[in-house]
């Protein structure tokens, strides 16, 4: 019986093949991470918990969108993150609660200085939604203000979500609906209610 051998050309085929084969799919696994983003909930709490640095890096690697709602916006930080990332092209959508307007440190006037047009929600009593969607991919949420005093003072917690499509999608579509009813600064209309504004 003569034994199994294989011509050098042979072999140069079989290694091509695998090699092809491999390469193919290190291409698919690299263009689904470009599709596909893993599940994946990181958690930081405050004060001093790194939250405001760790939404800045996820603005940072914003392609396409960025969605913010907020209550308070006192963070310069993730104000100047909002602003670089307009500067290289990425859709800025920011809907704030209407104390904004009257706030003494509220970064408002900096945001519309810098080519953004931030929305007022004057529909509700408070509007306190504390949320950024990047990407349609990544959410940001909880009950950290994006201000100075939650990063160092407040005893606050924040989440940042990936890879859960209905649940951004459900993000997405609340933020259509508070934007549908929002308005540029300074033309929205007194809301009456009895309770009092409480600072969160």
């Amino acid at each position: 019986m003569k034994p199994f051998t294989l011509t050098p050309l042979e072999i140069l085929l079989l290694m091509t093949g695998f090699m092809g084969a491999w390469t193919l799919w290190f291409v698919a696994r690299h263009l689904r991470s470009w599709f596909v983003t893993p599940p994946s909930v990181a958690v930081f709490h405050s004060p001093k918990g790194g939250c405001t640095d760790a939404a800045v890096w996820e603005i940072r690697r914003a392609k396409k969108e960025v969605l913010v709602q907020a209550y308070s916006f006192t963070s310069k930080p993730i104000a100047d993150a909002l602003i670089e990332a307009k500067g290289r092209g990425v859709n800025i959508e920011i809907i704030l609660d209407r104390s904004n307007e009257q706030e003494t440190y509220t970064e408002l006037s900096h945001l519309i200085d810098h080519g953004l047009a931030p929305h007022i929600d004057a529909q509700h009593a408070i509007a306190h939604n504390k949320i950024m969607i990047i990407d349609r991919r990544v959410l940001i949420t909880g009950s950290f203000n994006f201000t100075h005093q939650a990063e160092v003072e407040n005893a606050e917690n924040m989440l940042i979500i990936k890879g859960h499509p209905e649940l951004l999608k459900s993000y997405r579509t609340n933020f259509a609906e508070h934007k549908a009813h929002s308005q540029a600064p300074g033309s929205s209309k007194p809301v009456m209610h009895v309770q009092h504004r409480k600072a969160a």
